[in-house]
């Protein structure tokens, strides 16, 4: 076992954001959204690499290179929306159903093929050849489903952010194809943002290059121009990836930091407790979406945190940092794929194994960020017991925070009584039935005392 001690942080929360930039937050939180998409880890911040440096060689003046910049960063910010409907619509496992979906050439044969191999995998004969009609037959709709989805949702969510208009249209339009058989709106040549256009090529030259090299980035670039790619873009992009030292960047140890110091964005977007705030938010929206299930999870648990610990006698800055550290606690389940975890049975051993590395990969993303050094251990023990039979290290009542504490009694107050769409919220008598039985095995008494306390008049 894991000693507490080698985990768990003995500083106080940080006085202030020290030398954290806006472009390290987002590009740190950014491999969450890689792990959703089904991308090695990096993808979005190698996007933004190969994207920045095509919009330079444009010539695109500073403010919209800034935006490129995030535009390219964010392109992902609405891909946990459409998780559990790829899961439902084609019984397959989202991440990998992604991950496979983003390597088609463009043509009908490669999308058929993609089909055929991914459509109920691991299903009977029978029910993999009934889901395939249904795919097949209602192909249009459910792709513009799924697309509209996902470019509305990250579009929005870039807006709760405090970004720009050009930011949120060049994610919205990520989809879009210069002959106009893209989506969600069927945009073409120039009616795409430049952002939107730039985004697409940089990101199928990092799938194509991480699944077959750089050669092969520059064959399916230069087949879709025209088609896919406005044929400008197109031309810089090879261009770029020809180029020598681009490889060498994108190869480097300490190409993030390359990335988060990149001169277009420094500077011209200081972080704040508020933008920081604002980020958190949005990003809390991107985690409750994996799911059905948990919508809006992140944000009532994070609601509960604050009076609690507000009874509990926390001060102001503590009770910030709870609450941003309450949003962000289940960022790992965007590692987790929706096949199980929104099984409605019971899980096997592998199963469950995978629902709790869920704590593993928020830790690993937070930890990131230094100043969330305290947030990534919450993400991480927030489903440890006092009785030591929790995970993912099975640590006891001497080794759980008082946060940890206040966590895990309001994280498991609103898994109860939520509504879920499989359930309904059970009746706060229930709840705290269930609760109540639970003090000094799984919760501790005086977080449960205090919670009672604070939504005794709700």
């Amino acid at each position: 076992m894991k000693h507490f001690a080698d985990f768990r942080p003995h500083d106080r929360w940080p006085d202030g954001l020290g030398t954290l930039r806006l472009s390290e937050l987002l590009g740190s939180l950014s491999h969450a959204l890689d792990a959703t998409e089904g991308q090695p880890a990096g993808h979005a911040i190698r996007v933004t690499a190969i994207g920045d440096e095509i919009g330079c060689r444009l010539g695109l003046p500073v403010e919209e290179r800034h935006d490129l910049y995030y535009t390219l960063l964010l392109k992902d910010l609405g891909c946990s929306s459409n998780a559990a409907r790829i899961c439902e619509l084609y019984l397959a496992d989202d991440m990998e159903f992604k991950q496979a979906f983003k390597l088609i050439d463009g043509t009908t044969r490669s999308a058929l093929h993609f089909l055929l191999r991914e459509t109920a995998r691991g299903n009977s004969t029978i029910r993999r050849a009934k889901t395939l009609i249904s795919v097949i037959r209602n192909a249009g709709p459910i792709v513009d489903e799924l697309i509209e989805t996902r470019c509305q949702q990250g579009s929005s969510i870039a807006c709760t952010m405090g970004f720009s208009d050009r930011v949120a249209r060049g994610i919205h339009a990520l989809d879009e194809h210069w002959d106009g058989s893209g989506r969600p709106e069927h945009l073409s040549g120039e009616e795409i943002p430049l952002g939107a256009r730039i985004a697409l090529v940089a990101q199928v030259a990092d799938v194509f290059m991480q699944s077959g090299g750089i050669d092969n980035a520059i064959d399916e670039i230069s087949s879709r121009s025209g088609t896919w790619f406005d044929p400008a873009v197109a031309r810089v992009a090879v261009a770029v990836l020809k180029d020598p030292s681009l490889r060498a960047r994108l190869a480097a140890p300490d190409l993030a930091r390359a990335v988060f110091s990149n001169p277009a964005v420094i500077g011209a977007a200081d972080l704040t407790d508020d933008k920081m705030d604002r980020i958190i938010a949005g990003f809390s929206k991107v985690i409750d979406a994996k799911s059905p299930f948990t919508n809006n999870h992140s944000q009532r648990v994070a609601g509960y945190v604050d009076r609690v610990t507000a009874t509990l006698g926390y001060d102001g800055h503590c009770r910030a940092w709870m609450r941003r550290s309450a949003l962000l606690h289940d960022i790992g389940k965007l590692g987790v794929p929706n096949r199980i975890l929104d099984k409605p049975g019971k899980l096997d051993t592998g199963e469950r194994r995978v629902i709790e590395s869920h704590t593993l990969i928020g830790r690993k993303i937070l930890g990131k960020i230094g100043v969330f050094a305290r947030s990534a251990h919450l993400a991480e023990a927030h489903h440890e017991r006092l009785d030591g039979m929790g995970y993912p290290y099975r640590l006891g009542a001497n080794d759980l925070t008082l946060d940890v504490r206040v966590l895990t009694v309001t994280d498991i107050y609103d898994a109860l009584s939520a509504e879920r769409p499989y359930k309904p919220a059970l009746p706060r008598e229930r709840v705290h039935e269930i609760m109540s039985g639970m003090v000094g095995t799984s919760i501790d008494g005086m977080c449960y005392d205090a919670l009672t306390s604070a939504i005794a008049g709700d």
